[in-house]
């Protein structure tokens, strides 16, 4: 049959293993120091892993594939423990596919006397779980809110973190002065034949980003046409491989400037540019900086 899976560039792939840890379904494991699909009967096609690989080396594509087994998965998952099996549930159950969550709790329920764990504690975790703003989990209870301090747990583009006394004093960020110079800005609302993109140096900004960079649009917007995505809660990433590559091909612009946010899930934004341009007929430099979310540049680097 025919489905979404991931697949991977080896030669792409560093070996760093973040993927392999990704995927709680266990389709990925390192061998001979690069990342493999082990089993395509163990691979959802959901993508968890593409946010955590660094080098933008795993891509989904629609092929010909064995279908995915939840109850093969879920019996050779129980081995990893606990965590990894509510880990899993959480998963499917943020991408609403609720048949593969029955089946997974039915097989737990039906199999409860051999496993070493409690079920009903795993149920009850799966049950808490919400999606939170940042489209990955928390599995708070809906409670009365009460001050929190992150240590390090969870998704970390969510982690609450204060930094207000830091930029005490910084009023000299903001230019006061707007350099947008056309709209729509949205990636899935503009038309990338409108006349502003041609010959022009684009700049592909994470949603985020403008609001993390006083300086914004006089140091990184002006001079630039602007599309702005969110790689993680943003759907039907295929049309903005499509847009991007004919902003590449018909609006022929120069550059493309990408702006991500440092949180791992930002990363999809560079692969979204990298997969339009392994499309595209023309090739152009493409310039990633790295925003650190007290407002910083971390890095800044073609490639």
């Amino acid at each position: 049959m025919k489905r979404d899976i991931i697949t991977i560039d080896r030669g792409k792939c560093n070996g760093c293993g973040l993927c392999v840890s990704g995927c709680h379904e266990g389709a990925l494991q390192l061998i001979d120091g690069k990342a493999v699909l082990i089993s395509e009967l163990m691979c959802d096609g959901l993508g968890a892993c593409i946010g955590e690989c660094p080098e933008g080396a795993i891509t989904i594509e629609h092929r010909e594939a064995e279908p995915y087994d939840e109850v093969h998965t879920i019996s050779k998952m129980v081995a990893n423990g606990k965590n990894t099996v509510i880990a899993h549930l959480k998963h499917l159950k943020d991408y609403n596919e609720k048949e593969y969550l029955r089946q997974g709790v039915e097989w737990l329920l039906a199999n409860r006397d051999k496993l070493t764990f409690s079920v009903d504690e795993v149920l009850q975790a799966v049950h808490n779980h919400t999606k939170d703003a940042c489209g990955c989990g928390t599995s708070e209870p809906k409670v009365k809110p009460q001050p929190m301090h992150h240590h390090g747990g969870g998704c970390p583009g969510s982690a609450v973190r204060s930094f207000a006394q830091a930029n005490a004093g910084a009023e000299g960020m903001v230019s006061g002065k707007s350099e947008l110079t056309h709209w729509p800005v949205q990636l899935h609302l503009i038309n990338p034949h409108s006349g502003h993109f041609r010959g022009s140096n684009l700049l592909l900004a994470a949603d985020c980003v403008a609001f993390s960079l006083g300086n914004f649009h006089s140091q990184h917007l002006k001079g630039k046409t602007l599309a702005i995505a969110c790689p993680k809660l943003d759907s039907n990433k295929e049309s903005y491989v499509e847009k991007i590559t004919a902003l590449i091909d018909d609006a022929q612009v120069d550059t493309i400037t990408v702006m991500k946010m440092e949180v791992p899930c930002c990363g999809g934004l560079v692969q979204l540019a990298r997969m339009a341009m392994e499309h595209a007929k023309r090739k152009v430099p493409i310039k990633v900086i790295t925003v650190g979310i007290q407002g910083e540049i971390l890095e800044s680097n073609w490639v």
